[in-house]
């Protein structure tokens, strides 16, 4: 299959802030090239590692992070290594970065002084500010990021005596990287079209501020506040709940509720099917919302009726999950066309046979250990999307190969 970043190279200094972005490009065909110091990037330090045996090569961190790559050591602060580093980016069409701001400048080998002699080449940099504001070496966290960026203000529950949630697993690393891989790709798509290339500067609280969904557009062009509200979109006043409890202690979200009058027709046969009609006092609402042809969420909280049709809508939901289990309510739910996601542990979600039949886990072979383990696939699906992706790979594993290669030009 021709995948579809074949022919793309690009270099990539390892960092934790865009190495989501490079194994996006990388498991979607892109030869991608991290470039590690002497003894491997400190990332590889990172816990936890596999059967708890600190090693560079067995870090849990790095084998996620960095599918689909190649290694090569180089010691940037050598004359050699810096020399291999421009002739290693000579050949490639994106540089990708995420280095603290005049770090590069220092060595030599920034965007400034390596695009100079190369127009064409696209520089990609994901950096905690961006390069061009006065607080662009402030130490910064995930946390601090997400904080200052608005997205832990709109993450968490209705009850806020309880502090706002964290959303987790460097959450502000992912969101700027995926800009960093679609501001990327639009550099390429210019720069085959003109010829010329150009520095993408990537601000992490940029990022971050900009996916709050309308959280920010609300506070700027509004005057709003919006507020988090539990597994619902933060909204300036409060609105109905969409987390229903199952009879095995887990929980599903029902994000739309019901509208249609198909949806009230479903819930009525379902709870005939249970032999729940009796248990719900609001059930002759539910008739109603059939009479009405459903009801439009535009109008709750100002037509009295469809308000009071939709919150029994609710409740009839709140009683059917209570009698059965995650599973069965999540697939009832689906079948009957009511929009419903299962609350799931990542263990959970690879398993489930939705994800399962869109191949979502995918085996990784590790020749190294003899051995396959089962990683989380690609993001996206399609013709020209590679449905398998290789190990990240050990310290320095290719610096041979790849040296070599630029030798014989």
């Amino acid at each position: 299959m021709n995948a579809l970043l074949n022919g793309l190279r690009v270099v990539e200094l390892a960092s934790d802030r865009a190495a989501w972005a490079g194994k996006l490009m990388g498991d979607l065909g892109a030869d991608v090239i991290v470039v590690e110091a002497p003894g491997g990037h400190a990332s590889r330090s990172y816990g936890p590692f596999l059967n708890d045996e600190e090693h560079p090569d067995r870090c849990l961190w790095w084998w996620n992070y960095n599918t689909s790559k190649r290694s090569v050591v180089l010691d940037l602060v050598s004359d050699q290594g810096r020399d291999d580093f421009r002739r290693l980016v000579a050949s490639a069409d994106i540089v990708l970065e995420g280095e603290d701001p005049g770090d590069l400048d220092a060595l030599g080998i920034d965007h400034t002084q390596i695009r100079a002699a190369r127009p064409e080449l696209i520089w990609v940099s994901v950096t905690p500010f961006g390069h061009s504001r006065a607080d662009l070496h402030e130490p910064t966290t995930d946390l601090t990021l997400l904080a200052s960026g608005g997205t832990v203000w709109s993450c968490g529950y209705d009850d806020h005596s309880v502090p706002p949630v964290r959303p987790g697993g460097g959450h502000a690393h992912h969101t700027a990287s995926a800009f960093a891989v679609m501001a990327a790709l639009t550099a390429v798509v210019h720069r085959d079209l003109t010829g010329i290339g150009q520095h993408v500067d990537v601000s992490m609280l940029a990022a971050t501020n900009v996916t709050t969904e309308v959280n920010t557009v609300d506070y700027l062009y509004r005057g709003a506040t919006n507020q988090r509200q539990t597994g619902r979109h933060a909204s300036e006043h409060k609105t109905m709940g969409i987390q229903v409890q199952t009879g095995d202690g887990g929980y599903c979200t029902n994000p739309l509720g019901l509208t249609t009058a198909g949806n009230y027709q479903s819930v009525i046969d379902w709870l005939g099917e249970l032999g729940l009609e009796e248990e719900l006092p609001e059930f002759f609402f539910l008739q109603m919302g059939v009479e009405r042809g459903g009801v439009s969420l535009k109008v709750l909280g100002q037509d009295v009726e469809a308000t009071e049709i939709y919150r029994a809508g609710r409740e009839a939901l709140y009683l059917i999950a209570s009698k059965l289990t995650m599973a069965e309510y999540f697939v009832q739910a689906q079948q009957r066309g009511i929009a419903c996601g299962a609350v799931y542990a990542p263990d959970e979600a690879l398993a489930d046979a939705h994800f399962q039949f869109r191949e979502y886990p995918v085996e990784v072979e590790h020749d190294e250990l003899g051995r396959s383990f089962t990683y989380p696939g690609l993001p996206y699906t399609g013709t020209s999307i590679p449905k398998s992706i290789r190990r990240a790979p050990m310290v320095g594993e290719h610096t041979h190969v790849v040296l070599a290669d630029l030798a014989q030009g």
